[in-house]
């Protein structure tokens, strides 16, 4: 059992290792690989018909992109995802375009990048933070503070520019309350990940 634990810890860590050292090509290519995942997991996704904001998977998508790529190339993934949505349709629901990613769930996209820079700075600089509990603190930072700050921000000034007033409460329900629940899921399904996948000690 040890030594098929041992081998374990370290395929992960030569996996690991892999990643992080490739040449600059291929992380650009992992970054892209991300991106495309995120562009995926923006598909899975559930309208609600009082508020822009859909509930989709991707920041799931955007908290593994740190996890695995750390702060450098993590942000590099988002920005490709964010620019690249401009010429293909994989926002949320298949949109994509400039009118997307400048209205109102335009902040939303800010935190992803904010999110992977935040998640890859923690898990590169303290590896023990890839443990389950760390990295779920970690993440729960990231997700509620990096995402939904500049998110919902943004879709209350897009709503006031539009000549709509949103008080508070209303605010939360369209831009956060109806996301906490998921959002702990994804968080919990991006530690369990971490926990798994990434070595503890450089």
């Amino acid at each position: 059992m040890n030594t098929h634990m041992e081998a374990y810890y370290q395929k992960r860590s030569d996996i690991y290792n892999h990643v992080r050292n490739a040449s600059t090509y291929e992380k650009i290519a992992y970054s892209f690989l991300m991106a495309c995942f995120t562009g995926i997991a923006a598909q899975i996704v559930i309208p609600l018909s009082w508020t822009p904001v859909p509930i989709t998977l991707q920041s799931f998508a955007v908290m593994t992109a740190g996890i695995v790529l750390g702060r450098k190339y993590g942000v590099l993934s988002m920005i490709l995802y964010c620019l690249l949505g401009l010429v293909i349709p994989w926002y949320s629901g298949m949109t994509g375009g400039l009118s997307v990613l400048m209205g109102a769930t335009g902040g939303y996209f800010l935190g992803f990048i904010i999110c992977a820079y935040f998640v890859g700075s923690i898990s590169d600089k303290f590896p023990k933070s890839r443990k389950f509990i760390g990295m779920t603190g970690t993440l729960l930072i990231a997700n509620f503070a990096a995402i939904y700050i500049p998110g919902l921000a943004t879709l209350y000034l897009t709503m006031s520019s539009q000549g709509v007033s949103l008080s508070l409460s209303q605010l939360l329900m369209m831009g956060l309350v109806p996301f906490i629940f998921g959002d702990i899921l994804k968080v919990l399904a991006s530690s369990t990940f971490s926990k798994l996948v990434m070595p503890k000690e450089e």
